[in-house]
């Protein structure tokens, strides 16, 4: 995994297109170890050890054994082809973070939300922010062994439309996560057909439609 980081380190010169997607969700929920799994490059964190001052501050319900926490964002890039390059940023979950995520938001194609099935209602926060924002997103549950959860039951604790897209994925695996950004593409994908097939544009489509199907598995191994 190194090696593979280190051999696409460097940033082609003729990459002049840049696309975004955010990775948002509640305080533990695998936002940084999503980023982290699947960067192509060493993901710039902004991690610090939690302290005994910080308990106070956030809830520590289900995350006793978490000691680090990020303060601003993480970032990481997959490069899609020679000119397109897809940037992921993670957003802080702490309640006290939340005022940098209007300007994570902007310019983003789509977002992910990822989810802990322990504590739902954690990431209804995040929902409301992307639904007020207008701002495309997928659910993914991330796997910490919590209990069993239909699908149903899960879209009616998140009052999920049917049309959002809702996996289950493990953070820590590339794979997974780069599923997970894949499902997230076609959405994107399908939202942009059905608006260009009612008339609502072409403008509006996704410039980065072609490039961003670099993600596929055929493309990209």
């Amino acid at each position: 995994m190194d090696s593979a980081i280190s051999d696409r380190a460097a940033l082609q010169a003729t990459a002049d297109n840049g696309l975004k997607i955010v990775v948002v969700g509640g305080f533990g929920v695998g936002k940084t170890t999503m980023v982290r799994s699947v960067s192509e490059i060493r993901p710039l964190n902004t991690e610090e050890t939690m302290t005994r001052a910080g308990e106070d501050v956030d809830d520590l319900g289900g995350v006793h054994s978490k000691t680090s926490t990020t303060v601003a964002f993480d970032f990481g890039r997959i490069t899609l082809d020679a000119r397109s390059v897809l940037y992921l940023f993670g957003a802080p979950g702490q309640e006290r973070f939340w005022f940098l995520w209007d300007r994570l938001f902007s310019g983003t194609l789509g977002a992910v939300v990822l989810v802990d099935t322990r504590r739902l209602a954690d990431s209804w926060y995040a929902i409301d922010r992307l639904e007020h924002h207008g701002t495309p997103f997928i659910v993914a549950c991330n796997d910490f062994g919590g209990p069993l959860h239909t699908e149903q039951q899960i879209r009616e604790a998140l009052d999920l439309s049917p049309d959002v897209p809702l996996v289950e994925c493990d953070a820590r695996d590339r794979s997974s996560s780069k599923y997970v950004l894949i499902t997230l593409v076609e959405h994107l994908h399908a939202l942009s057909v059905a608006r260009a097939e009612g008339g609502g544009a072409s403008a509006a489509s996704l410039d980065g439609d072609q490039p961003l199907a670099a993600l596929t598995p055929e493309h990209n191994p």
